[in-house]
């Protein structure tokens, strides 16, 4: 087991491997954007359509920008020989990388990506290679080549290919670390000019480094190189190269603790614990040091604090302050070049980038980046001199400030309006990102016990890991000790932090019976009966949340629905607030969150229930920091027909005005025009709901649930829930094909919604 952070929990060699090949191979995929649904579609798809864009791009090279993806294809390119931590495992074995760095691309910046592994180690046929394939992406990202071939690679593209090359383990790492820079020199109130920098390895990174913090003011001669050779210095032979030579330095100084005395700054590029406690303790006042060995520093942070209270630090760890990551460069270096048609990535546009992350690091840091790193106090000083890696705010920056560069550089192919771009940035950035995170760490602050009662499924168990790695929840699996413990081992996975209870030998079990006789003796329940139905581990474990020695169930992986719900209703019961309960899933669409109800308890709602639901629903979007723009759902719009379905949706709508005035809501209407408000405001005018409706409530049943199943199936949108509204404490009811991670995101709602009722009876 390989430990990543404290945010991110223990990463497993089996979990790494069923992640890759599970429910299918690869992290990738390739979806068409175009529909191809008719012989007419077929035609413009293809032939004799697909002509026409070919003639236009014969005349005109650009235009492919217009009539293929090209402008927004990056093509990651790797011969594997210096793959992550890894180093040369040659092409096929670097694939898992490059598919990691293409989801990166897509999920952060929008932007589609190929992984290309090439098996070709001359520098020279490589680079034929790629300038190759040049008509077929917008960029090329360089990744995992070897020094000093990486170098020349890039130069020769660079100089030859006509759209951005990016050498991401080069560029990346120093651009990210020149903002560090930056913003440290200003903490430790020195003049960049002045300090004198220390490098520990001189392969693509560190050279990148190197010439990036010249370009922003540190003198050549102050900056000293070292390899595993010692100190490059003027006249050296030994594994020389002229990347490296430019930094020899006139020098009797041979080794690294030698020229840590009195540095300002250390950059570490090379391996874990090369640095002592000694060697730190010799640096100047004031010291920077960025350790950005993986997956261990050259030294600990503890190490460093140990000795110098008065050094600010950087690693490559996010357990650690200040973590370099180079999520938080490539893909909107690239969004911001791609989207001005840039020809290339000059200095002055790695310039700007720095400078935007540095400045960003100043800024205020919004609740939503506290939220998602479970930190409640991220503001700019010594162990926030970079943004977070997955600050949303990176997008709204970087890339501007890329696009205003290129464009003053002329390298630009088309011009944007920089507020405008702005404005569709976020609009690619959506409301929905990152939703689950960001609840994650909410419910890490104040874990829950939950109990589930098939404690014995795989499916349980697995989540019940993930629930403990990640600090989200205290999970309590209900069911024969013995056969938990070997469904574990089977499944390699360590039970330490999960609580195991035999519900039939838990001491509390005749108490709990005489409990469970006095709720139920008027429903024809004897006390025989009680211990009886206390066998089973559903209705143990709602006695068990409702007595208050749990804080919520989680079940329903192995019976139907209702079953399940059933002994909830009877001994957790309907919150006196509420008058039934009512199913809510979350829907993650590409246009932000909407919340879709009923879709799992009534049937055919009447007008009164349906006000119920609607208001329930409502009153569940603020746990996930939603304002309610409530729609109630038909077929028509607004009076429009007058058969009992639509009128009693409108009926609904006019009870849920009267019970809540102040709620943001119409109806009846058609779907369309709950999304489009732009659209509703054209016809009709006088509709009450502002802005685009993200709570929708169904006419029934049967629209809902196949309503959100559509759209997780076939649209591709991400699906929380059901979420079980109405219930006097947390309880949620799983359906039969759920996934592990289903099982792990409800788990979150019911952990959220205990600390709610939990700051509610505080109140009180």
């Amino acid at each position: 087991m390989t430990v990543n952070s404290k945010h991110d929990g223990p990463i497993r060699r089996k979990d790494a491997l069923d992640y890759h090949e599970f429910p299918r191979p690869g992290k990738v995929e390739v979806l068409p954007t175009k529909p191809l649904s008719t012989q007419r579609d077929l035609g413009l798809a293809y032939s004799p359509g697909v002509a026409e864009p070919c003639r236009e791009i014969a005349a005109d090279p650009q235009a492919a920008f217009r009539y293929t993806n090209r402008k927004n294809l990056v093509g990651i390119i790797t011969n594997g020989t210096a793959t992550l931590g890894l180093g040369d495992i040659g092409a096929l074995a670097s694939k898992p990388v490059m598919e990691g760095k293409a989801v990166l691309f897509k999920v952060l910046a929008g932007i589609d990506a190929f992984d290309i592994e090439l098996d070709e180690r001359d520098p020279d046929a490589f680079a034929r290679c790629v300038k190759a394939l040049e008509p077929t992406f917008g960029g090329i990202n360089l990744e995992d080549i070897a020094a000093p071939h990486c170098f020349a690679i890039e130069e020769r593209l660079r100089d030859e290919l006509d759209i951005p090359v990016f050498h991401d383990d080069q560029h990346g790492t120093a651009i990210i670390t020149g903002a560090a820079l930056i913003n440290a020199l200003a903490l430790q109130k020195k003049e960049i000019e002045e300090v004198r920098v220390v490098f520990a390895g001189a392969g693509a990174g560190a050279v990148a480094c190197a010439r990036l913090y010249e370009s922003l003011g540190v003198k050549r001669d102050h900056i000293t190189m070292v390899d595993i050779h010692g100190v490059i210095f003027e006249g050296r032979e030994i594994d020389m190269d002229p990347y490296k030579g430019y930094f020899a330095r006139k020098t009797d100084k041979r080794s690294l603790d030698e020229v840590m005395v009195d540095a300002d700054v250390f950059v570490g590029l090379a391996a874990g614990g090369i640095i002592s406690r000694e060697m730190v303790a010799s640096m100047a006042e004031r010291p920077i040091i960025f350790a950005l060995a993986n997956p261990d520093p050259e030294i600990a942070y503890p190490e460093v604090m140990a000795v110098r209270d008065d050094a600010i630090m950087a690693t490559g760890r996010s357990d650690y302050p200040n973590q370099v990551n180079n999520v938080l460069g490539f893909p909107f270096i690239f969004r911001g070049a791609l989207d001005v048609g840039a020809r290339r990535i000059t200095e002055s546009m790695k310039l700007a980038a720095v400078h935007a992350l540095a400045a960003l690091a100043r800024e205020d840091v919004p609740e939503v980046v506290s939220e998602a790193y479970d930190e409640s106090h991220i503001r700019f000083g010594p162990e926030y001199i970079i943004p977070k890696p997955f600050d949303p705010r990176v997008l709204l920056r970087l890339s501007p400030a890329i696009a205003e560069a290129a464009m003053a550089e002329g390298v630009a192919r088309e011009s944007v309006d920089l507020p405008t771009y702005v404005e569709a940035l976020e609009r690619l950035q959506g409301v929905s990102k990152g939703l689950m995170r960001r609840l994650i760490n909410v419910a890490k602050r104040e874990p829950k016990r939950i109990v589930f009662p098939e404690g014995t499924e795989d499916k349980i168990i697995k989540a019940a890991q993930i629930l403990v790695d990640e600090g989200i929840a205290c999970p309590i699996l209900l069911g024969p000790v013995d056969v938990i413990r070997a469904r574990a081992k089977e499944l390699d996975i360590d039970l330490t932090g999960i609580e195991l209870l035999d519900n039939e030998r838990d001491p509390r079990f005749e108490e709990l019976a005489h409990v469970y006789y006095r709720m139920r003796q008027r429903k024809g329940v004897t006390i025989a009966d009680a211990r009886d139905h206390l066998r089973s581990p559903e209705p143990y474990a709602m006695l068990l949340v409702h007595e208050g020695l749990a804080d919520g169930v989680v079940s329903g992986v192995t019976r139907p629905y209702r079953e399940s719900l059933k002994p909830a209703l009877q001994i957790i019961g309907v919150d006196e607030r509420q008058s039934r309960v009512a199913g809510m899933h979350v829907v993650v669409t590409r246009r932000g969150v909407k919340l879709f109800a009923d879709t799992t308890v009534n049937i055919d709602p009447d007008a009164d229930t349906l006000a119920d639901i609607a208001i329930a629903t409502a009153d569940a979007a603020r746990l996930f920091d939603l304002e309610p723009r409530v729609a109630m759902l038909s077929y028509t719009n607004f009076g429009a027909s007058r058969h009992p379905d639509a009128s009693r949706v409108a009926e609904a709508t006019q009870i849920v005005k009267e019970r809540r005035p102040n709620l943001n809501v119409d109806g009846e209407m058609q779907l369309e025009f709950a999304t489009e408000a732009d659209l509703r405001a054209d016809k009709f005018a006088f509709s009450t709901l502002e802005g685009e409706a993200n709570v929708l409530i169904f006419p029934d049943l049967n629209a809902s649930n196949i309503g959100y199943k559509l759209l997780n199936q076939l649209g591709g949108a991400e699906v929380i829930g059901p979420i079980l509204l109405g219930m006097r404490r947390p309880v949620n009811v799983l359906q039969f094909a759920c996934s592990v991670p289903s099982i792990v995101h409800l788990t979150v709602v019911t952990c959220l919604r205990a600390q709610q009722l939990d700051r509610e009876r505080d109140a009180r």
